[in-house]
């Protein structure tokens, strides 16, 4: 499957400021954003998971020290951590859960990563979904910074959806029909939107 990379990224921004004009005042401020790419694997999965419902600097905060405590995170390392272990490093309860049980699929055959990036978007997305404690943002934040597919609309992500209701005067919030419809129009680089719409959110401070 295509990947975005930087080159492909530009392009992409360039198109999608020639068809609207409220993403190309963003572009025209900000410039084009970042890839914000993630190696694929368990690692940024986990490293999702623990993003799910807290501030990225807090989950990237738990994530540094589990690494620091496995010295690679890999499914046979986290496996070594009970769920009181992890806890100490920055998981909650259920997210220890999570993170143990995806371990746990991996080793024992019943789930490949590395087979992700071979599925067309519908069936990764699926497949991420069937795990437990993966839901439809975390497959598609997956989706769209390991695996780097153009064309997906992260599902209900709130930075995007305050960042959208500035750029494009929206009030009140969107509902999830009206979410969706919203992106149509940035067809086939709803990823590329998306990181438009993130850069937005943050002022043009990346990193």
């Amino acid at each position: 499957m295509n990947a975005l990379t930087t080159t492909s990224l530009a392009r992409a921004a360039r198109a999608l400021a020639r068809r609207d004009a409220d993403l190309a005042r963003v572009i025209a401020l900000h410039g084009v954003p970042p890839l914000w790419a993630r190696e694929p694997g368990f690692a940024s999965l986990i490293l999702i998971i623990l993003e799910q419902q807290v501030s990225l600097a807090s989950a990237k905060a738990a994530f540094t020290r589990l690494a620091q405590a496995c010295g690679t995170v890999t499914p046979a390392a986290v496996l070594q951590f009970d769920d009181a272990a992890l806890k100490q490093i920055g998981f909650s309860r259920q997210k220890a859960g999570y993170a143990r049980g995806l371990a746990q699929r991996i080793l024992d055959g019943t789930f490949d990563p590395a087979a992700l990036e071979r599925m067309s978007d519908a069936r990764a997305r699926a497949a991420l979904i069937d795990l437990k404690g993966v839901g439809a943002w975390t497959a598609d934040i997956y989706l769209l910074m390991a695996l780097r597919r153009p064309d997906v609309w992260p599902h209900g992500d709130l930075a995007l959806v305050k960042a959208a209701g500035r750029v494009k005067r929206l009030h009140p919030r969107p509902t999830p029909e009206a979410w969706e419809a919203l992106a149509e129009p940035w067809r086939p680089y709803r990823s590329v939107a998306a990181r438009v719409l993130w850069t937005e959110y943050l002022g043009g401070k990346v990193t």
